[in-house]
């Protein structure tokens, strides 16, 4: 999808959005429907979210902690991850950041963030958000786009993109990163 189109979709109502976005990326395919979240392929868990020492990423300057340029080193719910800041690799006791990527076609199956807040800046690419009781509302960001995702709101997202990477800033007001997401069946209610 060219810029052109993009800004055509873009103009729309969001429930116009919503489904031109799903029928022009192919949304509908098998493969990209969503699976029961513990049924990870093996190409999926290449990058896991197994606990790395993440301090060998920052540097503390003195009461400022930085992390420099660095891109995917860890992943987990189909989602690659750059290094963030978290409480793992600062003194943070509540807030936690880092850069996301979902490859193309890519899905985060349904999850719920317990007891935080997420609030995320879109860089690159668009994604769907299936969510609320069953996932079955729905709304598309797209890249210059933030949101807000309130706590225990079961969501599942979506690369709109068969070829394009979703890049993104994640915030999140839990120092943990993923110990507080749990995963949700989009069936059981």
């Amino acid at each position: 999808m060219g810029p052109d189109s993009r800004e055509i979709i873009r103009n729309f109502l969001p429930i116009q959005l919503s489904e031109a976005v799903r029928l022009r990326s192919g949304y509908f395919k098998s493969d990209c429907r969503p699976r029961p979240f513990d049924s990870m392929s093996e190409e999926e868990l290449i990058l896991t979210g197994e606990q790395s020492d993440l301090s060998q990423y920052v540097t503390d300057e003195g009461g400022i902690w930085s992390l420099r340029q660095l891109e995917k080193v860890r992943g987990w719910n189909n989602i690659q991850y750059a290094p963030g800041l978290s409480g793992k690799n600062t003194p943070s006791t509540g807030l936690s950041m880092n850069r996301a990527y979902i490859p193309p076609g890519g899905v985060a199956k349904a999850h719920i963030h317990v007891g935080f807040d997420v609030m995320v800046y879109l860089m690159q690419g668009s994604v769907r958000h299936e969510y609320g009781p069953g996932c079955r509302k729905s709304v598309v960001h797209s890249a210059g786009d933030m949101f807000y995702i309130e706590p225990g709101l079961p969501h599942e997202v979506f690369n709109c993109s068969d070829s394009e990477w979703v890049h993104a800033v994640v915030s999140r007001s839990d120092a943990s990163e993923w110990q507080n997401i749990e995963p949700y069946d989009r069936n059981s209610e």
